[in-house]
């Protein structure tokens, strides 16, 4: 076949199983993408029509790789008439179809995470939760647990949490909102308790592909199974070593047990691994081994032999830091290397504030994974809440959210009893405004306000029905008459803030013109934003440039050439809570993701003591360092290593790298 000639023969073994149900377990390294893309390239070229090809992937940035590398293989136009989606998506799809069969209107409003902590916060005080410290947090953690599992909320054990998560369920409920979770939930109870809508989306997605099916919960494994028709062209594509989000309801099991789910699967490994050095990926084999009931597979190196493995104790974290940052320092020079081949790699977010001092007081440039989403920011926010409202006035949420931003007379009281009478009536916000019963109770300038925004919004979704202007030109046109702008620029502190604000505006803007030269509704391009606001850990990691400083569950997925993995304690790595919960063998998942980044050298470091709230805590090296084979591992000590003499290249190199720095 013409995709198989630079397969390997498990690849290409995997590319030319193209009936019933397959599992590709597809190890660290061993070429999934290409062998995953190959396939469905296989499946058109077998005369299988793109429509009825399904892929499913994890995240909104793997779902554009996979179309991507489809669509060089293929071409774009049999590309985009397959199915690429994230479950969230493809529930999307499924719920904007048929969601009035389950008492909702086709015109639900996605809540953001952002909008979810707002309504949670409001429901904690009204329940009297803040008196007793209760997080937005905790109750939204338990929310999703439950939805998770298939389970009612009336399961959770917490009478406070209990009652803010039924009336939170409630409310959204009559917003016509609905959260992530109960987009799968709801997709899945659709196509269970809907037989026509099931038979429907069986017989349109013939050909299935789930990537990353380790990470997979029980809510997407039955929504998967009721997908899936009497011939089970299921192929999953993942690897039970790398099931490492178990405390978010990923379920091991389903890759563990695949055979219980489909009938007699043909089950190929995928073992060469063109990423890691022989001994990086020794070392991290000798690891994993320890994980009692894993699926058999080994990861052999392309690359032979390698730089050894290096393990080294530290006294303190402050060393520690200081240690990692002069070697990438020093190291820097001697290798000429671009800073973007260091990863530092940490297991919790507390670890990292030394490492971030040690780098800048060498003037080393890194890059922090996780800041601050760009759907997270307050004029996105809000000039989405607009476009929601335009496309559909009864979602209550994003309604809320514009009432009176900029202000203009509609204030809390207002608000207030707009939502009572909602309640009350059992009917969305905007039909409150334009109830005279509703309106009888504000003060004559609270009616003029009130009269005024509801002519605004009818005057705007007028103007878009009417097909005269384009969707960013009436936008534009709204902002300028509200003076959103202006007001938001009053808001800014200085010129970078006001100018990092027109940013947002002017990126909502820009997508909403491309998507509208596509030909897509204002409600299309809705659900593509809100999903995309769904956050995903290494989205904007090729925008910055440094030293990656990276936690080891956002890692992976990724590669560096030169990776330190820092912290390898008892109580870190693994974390006290899985050695309470007893769920050890994922930290030893993890640690084993960690260690199979690294392309060319590994270093791993642990302490003696780690000072915590300024006092020092003593610390034991990490029982997972005891399961490494040692062939390929070099031990030393901080002392040592401080305490041997420089070679003279090596003091060259640091004599340039200090005159470099005060320059």
């Amino acid at each position: 076949m013409f995709v198989s000639s630079s397969l390997n023969t498990a690849q290409r073994e995997a590319v030319n199983q193209l009936e019933g149900p397959v599992m590709i377990l597809a190890g660290a390294g061993t070429g999934k993408t290409r062998t995953v893309t190959c396939r469905i390239a296989a499946l058109l070229d077998h005369g299988v029509s793109p429509e009825n090809i399904l892929a499913v992937t994890f995240t909104n940035k793997a779902s554009a790789e996979m179309r991507e590398r489809i669509s060089e293989m293929v071409g774009k136009k049999q590309a985009k008439a397959m199915t690429v989606a994230t479950f969230h998506s493809l529930c999307v799809k499924l719920l904007r179809n048929d969601i009035d069969k389950l008492d909702y209107n086709k015109n639900f409003s996605i809540c953001t995470a952002n909008d979810q902590t707002g309504l949670i916060k409001e429901f904690i005080v009204r329940k009297g939760g803040a008196d007793v410290g209760l997080k937005p947090s905790d109750v939204l953690w338990e929310i999703s647990k439950k939805k998770n599992a298939g389970l009612p909320l009336d399961t959770i054990e917490d009478p406070l949490i209990r009652e803010i998560a039924s009336v939170y369920s409630h409310e959204l409920k009559l917003r016509n909102a609905v959260d992530f979770d109960d987009l799968l939930l709801l997709g899945e109870r659709l196509l269970r308790e809907h037989a026509p809508v099931r038979m429907y989306w069986q017989s349109q997605f013939k050909y299935i592909t789930v990537d990353e099916f380790q990470d997979t919960n029980s809510l997407q494994m039955r929504l998967l199974q009721l997908l899936v028709d009497e011939k089970q062209n299921v192929c999953v594509v993942g690897d039970d070593d790398q099931s490492i989000y178990g405390w978010r309801g990923a379920e091991v099991a389903n890759i563990l047990e695949f055979e219980r789910f489909f009938k007699d699967p043909r089950i190929i490994r995928l073992e060469e691994n063109y990423r890691s050095s022989e001994s990086i990926l020794h070392s991290a084999n000798s690891l994993i081994k320890h994980n009692a009931g894993r699926r058999e597979k080994e990861l052999k190196p392309v690359k032979v032999g390698g730089e050894m493995v290096q393990v080294i104790s530290m006294p303190g974290d402050e060393e520690e830091a200081e240690y990692v940052a002069e070697e990438i320092f020093s190291l820097k020079a001697q290798l000429n290397r671009p800073y973007e081949d260091w990863a530092i790699l940490f297991r919790t977010n507390v670890q990292i504030r030394k490492m971030e001092q040690a780098l800048r007081s060498l003037k080393i440039p890194y890059r922090m994974v996780g800041a601050q989403s760009f759907f997270d920011r307050r004029e996105v926010r809000d000039v989405m809440a607009y476009l929601q409202v335009l496309s559909y006035p009864g979602s209550d949420v994003p309604m809320l959210r514009i009432l009176n931003t900029p202000p203009r007379g509609i204030g809390s009281a207002v608000i207030t009893t707009a939502l009572e009478f909602s309640r009350e009536h059992q009917c969305s916000i905007w039909l409150t405004l334009q109830n005279s019963d509703f309106r009888s109770k504000l003060s004559t300038r609270m009616q003029n306000a009130v009269e005024a925004f509801t002519f605004l919004i009818e005057k705007y979704r007028a103007l878009i029905k009417s097909n005269t202007a384009t969707l960013p030109q009436i936008l534009n046109q709204l902002l300028d008459e509200i003076g959103y702008t202006d007001w938001l620029h009053r808001q800014c502190k200085n010129e970078s803030e006001r100018t990092q604000r027109d940013e947002g505006i002017f990126e909502v803007m820009a997508s909403l013109t491309t998507l509208s030269k596509q030909g897509k509704s204002l409600q299309e391009f809705m659900d593509e934003m809100s999903l995309a606001s769904e956050r995903e850990d290494n989205d904007d990691l090729e925008k910055k440039k440094g030293v990656t400083l990276i936690t080891l569950h956002a890692s992976k997925g990724l590669e560096f050439p030169l990776v330190y993995l820092v912290g390898l304690e008892q109580g870190i790595l693994p974390h006290q809570r899985s050695l309470e919960e007893h769920t050890v063998d994922e930290e030893r998942r993890l640690l084993y993701v960690g260690m199979t980044r690294a392309q060319d050298r590994l270093t791993m470091t642990y302490c003696a003591y780690r000072i915590k709230y300024k006092e020092k805590v003593a610390c034991l090296p990490s029982t997972f360092l005891k399961e490494i084979d040692t062939k390929f591992i070099d031990t030393s000590s901080y002392d040592d290593l401080m305490g041997q003499e420089a070679s003279d290249e090596e003091l060259a190199n640091f004599l340039g790298n200090m005159k470099e720095m005060l320059n």
